[in-house]
């Protein structure tokens, strides 16, 4: 690990587990000039700091010190496994749509746009600067079917500095016309062609690197016999290729899906026929998952992206995330634009702990011996998890990213709860000047009510700064 290059002083918030994370108001964390974290100390007064630096080796004039204010904390960023960027543009629009009338109606137009490779430079860069200034630090990317302008995201994305896994859609039928691809073969030279692609972009310090390619069968709906077919022989020659699909979002959706697959018995087992069921498998929504599918994508160890504001919005219904996390399934988070309407994961926090009551108020039945989440509202500490750890876990880079230790790199957010924030009204005067209790116990529980508050009531204007890689790429302190 290279020399401490930057020091960070103050509040930090860092996820341990799925029930539990740590508050730290005084907190010395040091990252190395390559952007991984060196050293931490978790709790240091403010007389001590000169003293814990030198014990460190550290002095001012070393390294440059960061002094965040009071009612500023640092966090781990954010991960969403699961978005569209070429929809985008198409926030807001189609809320009258169900899952397939919708994707007929709203999506497929929009995404056949990205033909023009003018559109999608244009499109792609307002795109992630956005997510970005969200505070998504690491962001799994559905692509459109286009080869060439999938390559334009991959880039702007390695150029933004953002981490991220890119894939094109393989979809070779039920699509209109107009965007559709015109074989299995044509679909996989030009998946073959942008993984080539992604792997030869400039390597960072990051390993494994910032931009990854992403195995993007749409999802079973999309693809023929012969297509699955060819994407499972890309798979089990690259078991380090990541895998993301969508399943079980929609009644119809998945009625359709067995119609097409009728050797199948279930969605999952489609998936699993093909060999594209494994540890890097990320499946999107899982809103009506059999227990017997359950199971099968747990022994599989595949990982589920929970999207409520999508399900919500396109009426899929609500993903029983409380008995998948019981099960030991892993679960992240995902906006799932622009069948979700914000790029947020704060949103998505929400929606999912909204999500999540919806199902204890329907729970009929006692909650059964040994569960800790099915049936009950998702508390603060899962609903961080889920965001943060929990994401990387389904991206299999949970040993890089999600948390703060020494070895991890800084990917982080610095977020700003202060009165001057300008931030939405929920925040204002959240955090004075000084904070009201100023011992230890009252330094904990303050910043503990400025997490949930944030969570909640927050936006990306509370979000000053995005560290990715130790690297300051973004938030409302950056000078685009």
């Amino acid at each position: 690990m290279s020399a401490v290059s930057k020091i960070y002083y103050g509040a930090v918030i860092n996820p341990e587990t799925l029930t539990s994370y740590q508050v730290l108001p005084r907190c010395l964390l040091a990252v190395a000039a390559s952007g991984e974290i060196a050293w931490l100390v978790e709790d240091v007064e403010d007389s001590l700091v000169q003293d814990t630096l030198a014990q460190k080796g550290c002095t001012d004039a070393d390294v440059e010190i960061f002094a965040l204010k009071h009612g500023e904390f640092i966090m781990p960023g954010f991960v969403d496994t699961h978005t569209h960027a070429p929809q985008v543009p198409n926030i807001g629009s189609g809320q009258q749509y169900e899952l397939l009338d919708w994707l007929q109606n709203v999506t497929f137009p929009m995404e056949a746009k990205f033909s023009d490779l003018e559109f999608a430079r244009a499109t792609y860069k307002s795109v992630v600067r956005r997510i970005i200034d969200y505070g998504t630090t690491t962001c799994c990317y559905y692509g459109t079917l286009h080869g060439e302008a999938t390559k334009v995201l991959a880039n702007t994305v390695n150029e933004l500095g953002q981490r991220a896994f890119v894939g094109k859609c393989n979809m070779n039928r039920n699509s209109p016309d107009y965007y559709v691809e015109p074989s299995p073969e044509a679909s996989i030279d030009a998946t073959l062609d942008l993984i080539k692609h992604i792997r030869s972009l400039a390597p960072s310090t990051s390993s494994p690197p910032l931009v990854q390619p992403i195995l993007t069968p749409r999802f079973a709906i999309s693809c023929t016999d012969e297509l699955m077919e060819k994407l499972q022989k890309v798979a089990a020659a690259d078991p380090s290729l990541a895998i993301q699909t969508h399943i079980s979002e929609n009644r119809s959706e998945i009625e359709f899906t067995l119609e097409l697959f009728p050797s199948s018995k279930s969605y999952a087992g489609v998936y699993d026929r093909y060999g594209l069921l494994r540890d890097n498998t990320i499946l999107a929504h899982a809103v009506h998952l059999s227990d017997e599918e359950k199971e099968l994508v747990k022994t599989r160890d595949s990982g589920i992206s929970h999207c409520p504001t999508s399900n919500f919005n396109l009426s899929s219904g609500v993903a029983p995330v409380g008995d998948l996390l019981d099960r030991g399934i892993k679960v992240g988070l995902g906006t799932d634009v622009s069948g979700g309407f914000s790029p947020s994961i704060l949103t998505a926090i929400q929606h999912a702990s909204i999500a999540s009551k919806v199902i204890a108020l329907q729970s009929a039945t006692p909650l059964q011996q040994g569960s800790k989440f099915a049936g009950q509202a998702l508390p603060i500490a899962t609903l961080l998890y889920l965001a943060t750890l929990g994401g990387a876990q389904v991206c299999c880079i949970e040993k890089q990213i999600g948390s703060f230790a020494v070895g991890k790199t800084f990917d982080a957010l610095v977020v700003n709860v202060r009165s001057d924030s300008n931030g939405p009204p929920g925040l204002w005067g959240t955090a004075q000047s000084m904070p009201v209790d100023d011992t230890s116990e009252g330094r904990r529980k303050e910043l503990d009510g400025f997490l949930e508050r944030f969570m909640f009531c927050g936006d990306d204007r509370n979000i000053s700064r995005v560290y990715v890689q130790g690297r300051w790429i973004g938030g409302t302190s950056f000078r685009h």
